[in-house]
């Protein structure tokens, strides 16, 4: 059986979706291409292919940062404390990037980096991507149609049409995920992890796969999560849901005033710390200079 997100989930998948388009069109935020850099500690998960995905997984630049896009072949990179550092707790880190790219530095490698350099042993999770054009060229054409067809208006109308929200399967991207944490939880002694303290933290629409995965896994026992940036709107809360740790920034697109998730971890008596920043905008991975992020 497929799985498809809620309601909620879409609107947030939806707001990702806006975001990294405007973004990527910016005047600033031109792309380059980028040859695959290498990827020595990668651990295929085994998880199979995406279906009718056909281009080959490809890289750009932008903002100076590495993309990864058309990933039809998901791993894992483990990056360890250094010996007698490790403290036993771990997490896995998944990038951003609305489910057709993944921030691989700014969101995956350099956040790993800096846990492991804390004692905490940290694995960036490459999981499988939505098909996009093969060339970049068509790459960047297709945002700009998705970005237009769901746009809404601009003439400030009350009665303006909202556009219709797309339908997204996380089925491929919750199994890389499982795969992730069962592979994690089955070498946990050679890695020096303590399964008791292995968590999840995302970053958009990593924020949103972490919220999934919570949501919807039978497999996994995540004993702490990290959305970050991501989707604030209500949710249904498991009885035994993981403590919450979750930031965002007033000027981020996707926040617009909303308190839901926040207040439905409260709600349902669970551990939640929420930090809420003046500005940083959306995407500022480990922190932007010059804004309170």
């Amino acid at each position: 059986m497929s799985i498809t997100i809620s309601n909620i989930t879409k609107r947030a998948f939806l707001a990702c979706l806006l975001l990294v388009s405007t973004v990527v069109f910016g005047q600033d935020g031109t792309i380059y291409p980028l040859q695959a850099p290498a990827e020595p500690n990668a651990i295929p998960l085994g998880t199979g292919r995406v279906e009718g995905q056909t281009a080959p997984e490809t890289w750009f630049r932008q903002w100076g940062d590495p993309m990864a896009r058309n990933i039809s072949t998901a791993t894992l990179t483990p990056f360890l404390p250094k010996p007698g550092k490790a403290n036993g707790a771990a997490v896995i880190v998944a990038p951003g990037g609305g489910f057709r790219w993944l921030s691989m530095s700014n969101e995956g490698w350099e956040v790993a980096q800096a846990l492991a350099d804390k004692g905490i042993a940290a694995f960036v999770l490459k999981y499988r991507l939505q098909p996009t054009p093969e060339s970049l060229e068509g790459f960047k054409e297709s945002m700009k149609q998705m970005f237009a067809a769901v746009t809404p208006p601009s003439d400030g109308s009350k009665d303006a049409v909202r556009p219709t929200l797309p339908r997204m399967d996380l089925s491929n991207q919750l199994a890389d995920a499982e795969a992730a944490y069962a592979m994690i939880v089955k070498r946990a002694k050679e890695w020096g992890v303590d399964t008791a303290r292995l968590g999840m933290i995302g970053f958009s629409a990593g924020a949103g796969l972490t919220m999934h995965a919570t949501l919807n896994s039978k497999s996994m026992k995540l004993h702490f999560i990290g959305p970050i940036y991501g989707g604030m709107g209500p949710v249904e809360v498991p009885k035994n849901a993981p403590p919450m740790f979750n930031v965002i920034a007033t000027d981020d697109f996707l926040f617009r005033g909303q308190f839901g998730v926040i207040y439905s971890w409260y709600k349902a008596g669970r551990p939640v710390e929420f930090h809420l920043y003046q500005n940083g905008g959306h995407g500022f991975g480990l922190g932007n200079p010059d804004r309170t992020s």
